[in-house]
Formats: C-alpha cells, sequence, structure tokens
C-alpha cells in the first residue's frame, strides 16, 4: 500500500526534527592573544571532554578576530591587565572591566639560540656591547624591557638595553617571524611560556632579580556570554584546580611563590 501524501508530510517532519535534534550546539566561542593559546586550546579540550560542550579558540594579533569577537564572543582572554583593558575599550561595551578575572603569572625571560652559544646568563648580559636583542612592544608587552632594565633606578642599564635593541617588533607572533628570519639575533626578550610552547626554536634563560617582571592571563565572560549557559562554567574551570594544572604545563605560575 503506498503512503499517502499526508503520511509521506508526516515522515519528512519527522526526519528534520531528528536531524536537527541531532546537530551539536554551537561551539562556545572564546578570543584572544597567541601567547596564553596553547593552555587556553588544552582548557578547552578538557573543557568539552567533561561536559560535551565544544569551545572554539581563536587567538593571534587582535585585528585579525576583533570583529568576529564582536559577533559573536562568549569569552575573551587577555595577555596583560594593559592589553585587557585595551580589549575593554575596543570591545565597544561588550565586556565589562568589573567582571574581568586575573587567571595566572608568567615570567619575562630571554630566549636564546639553542645551545646558548653566546653563554647569555641573564639580563645583565644584554647591557653588554654588541648585543643584538629582540623585543615587543605591544600586545601585553608595552614596556616590558623597559620597566625590566629600569627596576634598580640606574638609567645606563636603560640606555645600554636600548642600544642594542634592534628589532622592535609590534606583537609576539611579529617576533617569533623575526627571530627565525634573522639568525643575527642573539637574544630575544619575551614571556618563558614562548619557549614551552616552541623548545626547538630556542632555549630560555631565566631573568633573575632584580630585573624579573610578572604579568598575567585574564578572561572576561562577554555580554554575549551571560546568555550562554556554558560561559561563566568555562570561566570556572579556567580557574579550577584542573585549569591551574593544564596552565602550569604550559610554564605559567598558578600559585604562590
Amino acid at each position: 500500500m503506498r503512503p499517502s501524501a499526508l503520511t509521506l508530510a508526516a515522515l519528512l517532519s519527522a526526519t528534520a526534527l531528528a536531524a536537527h535534534a541531532q546537530t551539536p550546539a554551537d561551539p562556545l566561542h572564546v578570543y584572544g592573544p597567541g601567547g596564553p593559546s596553547p593552555a587556553m586550546r588544552d582548557a578547552a579540550k578538557a573543557y568539552e571532554a567533561r561536559t560535551g560542550r565544544a569551545v572554539a579558540v581563536v587567538a593571534g594579533p587582535t585585528p585579525q578576530w576583533l570583529d568576529q569577537a564582536k559577533a559573536d564572543g562568549d569569552l575573551i582572554f587577555s595577555g596583560s591587565e594593559t592589553m585587557m583593558t585595551d580589549f575593554v575599550s575596543a570591545l565597544e561595551g561588550r565586556i565589562r572591566a568589573e567582571a574581568v578575572e586575573p587567571l595566572y603569572l608568567r615570567t619575562a625571560s630571554i630566549l636564546v639560540r639553542p645551545g646558548n652559544p653566546d653563554g647569555i646568563g641573564g639580563l645583565e648580559d644584554l647591557f653588554q656591547p654588541d648585543r643584538r636583542v629582540l623585543v615587543v612592544n605591544g600586545a601585553g608587552q608595552n614596556g616590558l624591557w623597559e620597566d625590566m632594565a629600569g627596576r634598580t633606578g640606574d638609567i645606563a642599564k636603560v640606555r645600554a638595553l636600548r642600544r642594542n635593541i634592534v628589532v622592535y617588533a609590534r606583537n609576539s607572533a611579529e617576533a617569533r617571524q623575526a627571530w627565525i628570519d634573522d639568525p643575527t639575533l642573539d637574544a630575544w626578550i619575551i614571556w618563558g611560556i614562548w619557549q614551552v610552547a616552541n623548545p626547538d626554536l630556542a632555549d630560555v634563560v631565566e631573568v633573575k632579580e632584580p630585573y624579573r617582571i610578572y604579568r598575567d592571563a585574564g578572561a572576561v565572560v562577554t555580554e554575549t556570554g551571560r546568555q550562554d549557559a556554558d560561559a561563566q562554567p568555562f570561566l570556572d574551570f579556567l580557574k579550577s584546580d584542573e585549569g591551574a594544572a593544564i596552565f602550569a604545563r604550559w610554564g605559567w605560575r598558578t600559585g604562590q611563590p
């Protein structure tokens, strides 16, 4: 017996509903800079494994994702307090300054060529003549090298380091490419977490006191994210012991000194 048109319509409707029911929910949309992204992506995978909700992390220089974040961002993360303050302005009311949660700290370090062929032992070695130094001036590292060199109040150290800086990159991704492209660069002042994420690219030299500087990664739920049941729980997960362990694996300082 052939099915009636009404029966066919009912079957098609049921099939469409079933297909819709099997379609996974949109992922949680998370945006921020490249530095914290390896840890953030691992945290996103762990959260999805625990809850079943996918988390899509888009990271890199701000101009690459800012417009899309304005449209669908649920959570924004930063690479420093100054960077997050810039995001509050750039996102035009979509995040609240008072809702920002500082997460974990990272230390400024010196990256050197594998094997440290120049024997660089710390920041004071970069005050010596004829060093070729790469720094980042922007993307959460505004003034970082100056803060490090100037911590003792000795202007001669700031002058000495400035004389040796040959590249001022606008962001960490640009600095990474400069390091690859120019093998004459001896040292790269940046966060130590970059060496953890790129172990074959450089070795790390610790910056000792009194020159050590810390800045944080923070996160905030957007006004859009406030309507999503997983946005705040994902931020809570980042702050949990499991989240802290993930960030620690990527070189972040997650506890007391």
